[in-house]
């Protein structure tokens, strides 16, 4: 009996915050994985992400989790640093899948042929699946990030530049785990 083609789902999540790196996910999830309720992260309570990530973790055939650092972001841009965090979470996989499904408009160099999808985290179950991995890591990396620099509050806006996180990064200077590239950080004067 043939096995069905390995396709990995690929997504990113912080691309948009001024604080903290970007990580992104790959999923390959069997036909019959038997996960209800897959869809774009953003659109899940954080409870339910929690929920299906741990349903994803051990019920799909492969997955990975990979990021790129502030320093990487900085150096490279974040859309360089997004394609990289994708690349190490395919490369991440331990084979080289038949085709990765990537969730927006541009694909990173890959092993394998790649497909750029929009939306597809809202119409490609393993897209859903890799964003749900790429956003619960993150989010639980800012909680990381927060207990060594509480001062900033990133359990709160996990780095986003939010009205507070603006206020804060003005009252206390940026630090080591915000984005220079980004130009609310890049106008303040660096404490270090």
């Amino acid at each position: 009996m043939r096995r069905a083609p390995r396709i990995c789902g690929v997504d990113e999540a912080g691309r948009g915050p001024i604080a903290g790196p970007v990580f992104a996910a790959a999923v390959v999830l069997e036909p019959g994985h038997g996960i209800s309720g897959l869809k774009d992260s953003k659109l899940l309570a954080a409870a339910k992400r929690e929920f299906l990530a741990d349903q994803i973790r051990s019920r799909a055939l492969a997955w990975s989790v990979a990021w790129a650092s502030v320093e990487e972001i900085d150096e490279i841009n974040i859309l360089q640093a997004t394609l990289l965090a994708m690349r190490r979470a395919v490369e991440g996989l331990g084979f080289v899948p038949e085709e990765a499904l990537i969730d927006g408009n541009r694909c990173p160099a890959l092993a394998c042929p790649a497909r750029a999808i929009v939306g597809g985290d809202r119409s490609q179950p393993a897209i859903s699946a890799a964003s749900i991995l790429a956003k619960t890591a993150r989010d639980a990396e800012m909680r990381r990030l927060h207990a060594l620099f509480p001062q900033y509050r990133l359990d709160r806006h996990k780095g986003y530049a939010t009205r507070e996180h603006l206020a804060l990064l003005d009252r206390h200077g940026p630090c080591e785990i915000h984005r220079q590239s980004c130009a609310p950080v890049r106008n303040l004067k660096l404490p270090f």
